[in-house]
Parts: structure tokens; C-alpha cells; sequence
């Protein structure tokens, strides 16, 4: 502890400090919980997301396999299909952490290759990967989301603790330190002023 002088006006400063510190503690452990219970609320989705995902690609692959097969090698019928340019990303803050929030356009099921020489498979495997690409997004939005906020969970409860075990014991310690040499120095003036009374009576 760095030497303070003890005196009443350092002691109000002390314990001013002190009552800011354990303020910013509650207000950090206030926030992490917000923030531990919004990434676990993303982390529910995100599982539920990729088990979908998982599905709707094997889906796509089935009906790509069954279209390669019965009407050969698709990728001209796959280069007919145009790039989707739609997603756009915005943020939203959650306790100063900026959480991602994707969008993309709907997609429409354009014929954009030629029904003579296509059959359903491509058509169905077509319709799941289009499904596939917007469940992507989602993921890619969540999975964005849980890293960030983890990331500001790690920092927030670095913070927490630096000032529940570093900064408020230390403006604790300080308090003490004054008050008590402060009631130590009101007892020498009363132990002096009663020598003196006791002097000036006999």
C-alpha cells in the first residue's frame, strides 16, 4: 500500500473510492451475467442450427448424386444459377458488444437452367442447397456472435476480478489504515487534554 497521509479529508476520498470500486464491480458482474446468459441463449440456436444444417446438406448431396448419376456431370447446369450478391450485414449491441445480424434475400426458385436435359433430382438438390446457403448465414451470424460476446465475457471477468481482489481490498486496507490512525491520534489528544485538565486541577 502506498503511504497516504491519515487524515479525515483522506480518509472521505478513500472511502469514496472504495464505494465507486465495489459499484463497478457489481455493475461488471451485472453485465457478464446478461452477457454469459444472451451466448447461451446463441449457443441453444446455434446447436439446433447445425443439427438442421447437417440435414439439409445431406439431403443436397443425396439428390446431386442421384442427378449425377442419371443425367451425368451437373456443373454447366450449377454455373446457370447466378451468385447471390443479397447478404447484408447490421449490428445490434448487447451491453457494448456488437452482436452481427445478417440478412438475405429471399431466393426464389428460378428455372435458370433448361428442363430437356434436367430431371427432379436437380431440381430438389437445387431447392436444398438454397436452403443450406440461408441456414449458413444463420450460423455464420450466431457462431459470429457467441465469439464476440465470449471474448467481452473473458475481458468483463477480468475486470470483476482485478477490482474484487485487487482494487476494493486494497481501498479496504487503505480505510482501516486511516481510521484507525486516526482513533489512535483522537485517543493521544484525549489522554493529553486529561494530563493537562489533571495538571491544572492539582
Amino acid at each position: 500500500m502506498a503511504q497516504i497521509y491519515p487524515t479525515k479529508a483522506n480518509l472521505l476520498a478513500s472511502k469514496k473510492s472504495l464505494e465507486l470500486a465495489q459499484m463497478g464491480y457489481e455493475l461488471m458482474d451485472q453485465k457478464r451475467n446478461i452477457l454469459v446468459r444472451e451466448m447461451m441463449r446463441l449457443v441453444d440456436n446455434a446447436s439446433s442450427i447445425r443439427e438442421e444444417i447437417d440435414n439439409v446438406y445431406k439431403k443436397a448431396y443425396h439428390y446431386l448424386r442421384l442427378a449425377n448419376t442419371t443425367i451425368g456431370d451437373c456443373e454447366s447446369f450449377a454455373h446457370a444459377v447466378p451468385i447471390d450478391l443479397s447478404l447484408s450485414i447490421n449490428f445490434k449491441s448487447v451491453m457494448g458488444v456488437e452482436i452481427p445480424q445478417t440478412s438475405i434475400g429471399e431466393s426464389q426458385l428460378q428455372p435458370y437452367f433448361g428442363f430437356h436435359h434436367t430431371n427432379s433430382y436437380l431440381d430438389m438438390a437445387y431447392a436444398a442447397f438454397i436452403e443450406a446457403k440461408e441456414l449458413t448465414v444463420s450460423l455464420a451470424e450466431i457462431e459470429s456472435g457467441v465469439y464476440r460476446l465470449a471474448d467481452s465475457i473473458k475481458k468483463t471477468r477480468k475486470r470483476a476480478n482485478a477490482l474484487n481482489n485487487i482494487i476494493i481490498p486494497r481501498f479496504r486496507e487503505t480505510v482501516k489504515y486511516i481510521t484507525d490512525a486516526l482513533d489512535e491520534k483522537e485517543r493521544e489528544d484525549y489522554s493529553r487534554l486529561k494530563v493537562i485538565k489533571n495538571k491544572k486541577e492539582s
